[in-house]
């Protein structure tokens, strides 16, 4: 029996990857010249749920092949690094409703703005507490990646 994935199964990626694509596209071109909170939402959602589909193979891979786990394990740190990114960008977008920009103080105050926009804040604290479990605090904040180039 193999290790390796079907090929049926590795059919969804490229779809997901064309499908970013084809929104950037279709939306950045002419859409506005600030993103949107609603934009900045999708994208966490689909950077976390990257983070999870690298955190698999990074454990599965890491147990069998160590030398390509490593490398897994630091693209999902970067993933789940720019998560972070997005995560706070959406917090410092203007509100939907007022167009009003909240205050550096209030974003670095970690204050939820509430429901509905509080899913994003939801779903940044699940994936967190699998990241805390996987990842060491000095693999989030070191510079390097452990990556060499050859």
């Amino acid at each position: 029996m193999s290790h390796t994935a079907s090929s049926t199964a590795q059919d969804f990626v490229p779809f997901a990857t064309a499908a970013l694509d084809f929104h950037r596209a279709l939306n950045i071109p002419g859409g506005p010249l600030v993103t949107t909170r609603a934009e900045l939402d999708a994208l966490h959602a689909h950077l976390v749920a990257l983070y999870g589909l690298l955190d698999a193979h990074a454990v599965r891979t890491g147990q069998l092949v160590p030398a390509e786990g490593d490398p897994l394990r630091a693209a999902r740190t970067r993933i789940w690094q720019a998560a972070e990114h997005l995560h706070s960008a959406y917090h410092a977008a203007p509100r939907p409703d007022s167009g009003e920009v909240p205050e550096p103080e209030a974003c670095r105050a970690g204050l939820p703005d509430g429901a509905p926009e509080l899913t994003i804040c939801q779903r940044h604290q699940r994936t967190a507490h699998l990241v805390r479990r996987r990842t060491t605090p000095a693999d989030l904040h070191a510079p390097f990646t452990g990556l060499v180039r050859r």
